[in-house]
């Protein structure tokens, strides 16, 4: 086999990159990616395989000015060594540009790995902030699932809050014995069911964390899970007061809260000092000026966050507005 190796993948993947990764698909004539890494890798693989066979730039395919969608993509494998982002069994891939400072995400089943290599021996490496901010992504795709208006999901509420219980256990574990086969094994197994998909069915997610964190990590080159623990806390300060059903129960059923008469918005701010209390155990920040982010980027990052949508959210619909008050609630 001919191999031809890309290198320099960042955290918050390049679009730079990634236009360099589709010359040489097409100049050496390249039939298969293998993306070794964490998901910034993989999706930089995923958007290296959609381009390499488009007519368009790739951007535009992240920026909604493509003519048409994208209907092939080399095949991709994967070999992971960063459980976090899940990118090696989802349908999405997220890409920055760092003109105009945007981080975009493309979805389609042609972007899910043919297969992925999942030893937690691979892990034993990583830094403690490589393993904070990936278990902290993990945690973050079952929560935008969890938070849903949907009656009648009480099977995937359940598997949902299993899989933070499972994360929220072994997550320390590992960063106190980055060896600990076992508890990665958990953990890498969590990561991938958080982003399949499975933990969809029948719900209507949310992902307004996710798409303002965006904001901040293109903005700022925040690494996505320490944007995600700041932005997710901040987040729930401000929806449970418009809905707090969900917010009381995760409480309950995750964090172990006793439920009493007139209890309710209690438990739901004693669960995110909890969440908050957790995340910095885990050595992540839970404030935006941790990460020298300064409340004279919030208009500019809610603005961008509303382009070419009327609301952002499901559990609770956000408008601008609502985006900037989270800005100050995280601040």
């Amino acid at each position: 086999m001919e191999i031809v190796e890309l290198g320099g993948v960042q955290p918050n993947p390049r679009v730079k990159l990634v236009r360099q990764g589709i010359g040489l698909c097409r100049e050496k004539n390249i039939d298969f990616i293998l993306a070794i890494g964490g998901g910034s890798v993989i999706d930089s693989a995923k958007a290296i395989a959609v381009g390499a066979l488009a007519s368009e730039d790739i951007w535009n395919y992240y920026d909604g000015t493509a003519e048409s969608p994208f209907t092939e993509a080399l095949p991709v494998g994967v070999v992971l060594t960063i459980p976090a982002a899940g990118s090696e069994t989802s349908t999405s891939a997220v890409l920055t540009n760092d003109e105009g400072h945007y981080k975009r995400p493309i979805g389609s089943s042609l972007l899910i790995p043919r297969f992925a290599v999942m030893n937690p021996e691979f892990c034993y490496t990583l830094s403690p902030r490589q393993i904070a901010c990936g278990v902290c992504d993990i945690m973050a795709h079952m929560m935008e699932r969890y938070f849903t208006n949907e009656p009648h999901v009480q099977l995937t509420d359940q598997l949902i809050e299993g899989g933070i219980r499972t994360v929220l256990h072994n997550g320390p574990e590992v960063l106190k014995n980055p060896c600990n086969y076992d508890s990665w094994a958990e953990i890498m197994w969590a990561g991938s069911l958080a982003h399949n998909n499975l933990l969809d069915t029948g719900r209507e997610s949310d992902w307004a964390s996710h798409d303002i964190s965006h904001e901040v990590s293109g903005m700022y080159d925040v690494t996505h899970g320490a944007a995600l623990s700041i932005l997710f806390p901040a987040w729930m300060k401000y929806v449970y007061k418009k809905n707090p059903g969900k917010l009381a129960q995760f409480a309950v059923n995750v964090f172990g809260a006793h439920m009493g008469l007139d209890r309710e918005e209690t438990v739901i701010q004693e669960m995110i000092e909890q969440l908050e209390g957790w995340y910095r155990a885990m050595g992540l920040p839970v404030r935006l000026s941790q990460e020298g982010v300064g409340s004279d980027g919030f208009e500019e990052m809610a603005q961008k966050a509303m382009e070419n949508r009327r609301y952002m959210g499901n559990y609770v619909k956000l408008s601008k507005e609502d985006i900037i008050e989270i800005f100050k609630l995280a601040q």
